[in-house]
């Protein structure tokens, strides 16, 4: 266990049995604040193990798992649920993304589990809920980002709809459960009781389609065309991604002041006075020569010079880069949100620390995650006190 000083959840000992993207990284936010997560898998392992036969597909499990105890349980056995009641009642929270209904059907769903701890804060991630008639529907990042909207908003009018490429809606939800999970904790310490949460990947996902919504209300409710790179809305321009010599660069003006400060850049003022581009109505109605005004700009530079040159001119803007070079971000790494780390199992990899920076906090000691199983002694031993014979013989029988 890696405990940090003035970690703000110190103290709160979580028990995880999420898998993949959206339970685990509720789970290493509440890791990477302070609390103690014991991460529970099957003794096949959490299904995202097994991607690394795949190459590099490995990564996600080592970036979502530092920093947790990881042991092993079978909670299909009467013994491995008899383990995780005791485990609860000596525990805080519950993280789980199965399926709803699974954990009931195992027995050990909130009202159970309640029976044993009854200050426990269980949160539960799914794709559309514990109710309502979606409920039941196979829920993963791409069937939710369909069921949301999210991918007949994304891509190009004359092309199919495309996925956003991040899991948004795996961690999107992952993000709310901790929130709600938190908060859950903070009334706990008023009331001395604990509560089910509940999140919704889909009902997390929602609000970010805010500029789509706008589009969508705006045209009278007709389904709004796929914009590529321009504004979700088509509420502002110049917005899109540019060409450069040697790629690409994304330039937004969200003020008449942005643009004006653009045309300088651009070695044209005269088009910061137009009177026919000089308010963000006018320059929405005239967004395809504003792009290409823009564009016979950007075209002539390569990306870092003419991003310094915005930069310099207070233009919002940025390169388009590739996954090499933010992997490699001198900005990342310099305030220790990546750290390049030798993993046990998968060599040099970059681990990422949580987002949440809470002052005071001493900075977090990254504990890459391990084997299958590789606290069972300590976790089962030292923190629920079985006895080590109990413990080889739990594991021989395939309990843990």
């Amino acid at each position: 266990m890696t405990t940090t000083s003035g970690a703000p959840l110190a103290g709160i000992t979580v028990i995880d049995v999420g898998q993949i993207y959206n339970g685990p990284y509720c789970s290493f936010l509440l890791a990477m604040a302070g609390a103690r997560v014991i991460k529970v898998e099957p003794p096949a392992g959490d299904p995202l193990r097994r991607r690394s036969v795949v190459g590099g597909a490995a990564l996600p499990f080592a970036m979502l798992n530092s920093n947790k105890d990881m042991v092993t349980l079978n909670l299909k056995s009467e013994r491995g649920r008899e383990i995780f009641r005791e485990m609860v009642a000596r525990g805080d929270a519950v993280v789980e993304n199965y399926a709803p209904g699974t954990m009931e059907r195992l027995g050990l769903g909130y009202e159970e589990l309640a029976k044993v701890n009854p200050r426990l804060v269980y949160a539960a991630g799914s794709g559309y809920g514990r109710s309502g008639p979606k409920s039941r529907y196979p829920a993963m990042d791409l069937t939710v980002q369909a069921m949301t909207g999210v991918m007949s908003t994304t891509g190009f009018p004359d092309r199919p709809p495309v996925k956003a490429g991040p899991a948004i809606a795996d961690f999107f939800g992952g993000v709310h459960l901790y929130a709600g999970l938190v908060t859950a904790l903070y009334e706990r310490s008023v009331t001395g009781r604990g509560r089910l949460v509940e999140v919704s990947m889909m009902e997390g996902l929602y609000p970010s389609l805010s500029s789509s919504l706008g589009l969508y209300y705006g045209t009278d409710g007709a389904v709004p065309p796929r914009t590529g790179n321009r504004h979700a809305g088509l509420a502002e321009a110049p917005y899109n991604v540019y060409p450069t010599r040697d790629g690409h660069i994304a330039i937004i003006c969200v003020s008449d002041a942005h643009w004006v400060n653009l045309t300088r850049a651009m070695g044209r003022p005269d088009l910061g006075d137009d009177p026919g581009l000089d308010t963000l109505k006018k320059r929405v109605e005239r967004m395809d020569e504003v792009d290409e005004l823009v564009s016979a700009f950007t075209g002539q530079h390569d990306k870092e010079p003419l991003f310094a040159l915005l930069n310099d001119h207070r233009v919002p803007c940025a390169p388009v880069r590739t996954l090499d070079e933010v992997v490699n971000d001198e900005h990342l790494h310099g305030r220790g949100a990546l750290e390049w780390t030798e993993h046990p199992m998968y060599g040099r990899v970059p681990l990422m620390r949580s987002a949440l920076r809470f002052d005071g906090q001493e900075r977090v000691e990254l504990r890459p995650s391990g084997e299958l199983g590789r606290d069972n002694a300590a976790v089962y031993g030292d923190w629920l006190g079985l006895p080590a014979g109990e413990i080889e013989q739990l594991s021989r029988e395939g309990t843990i």
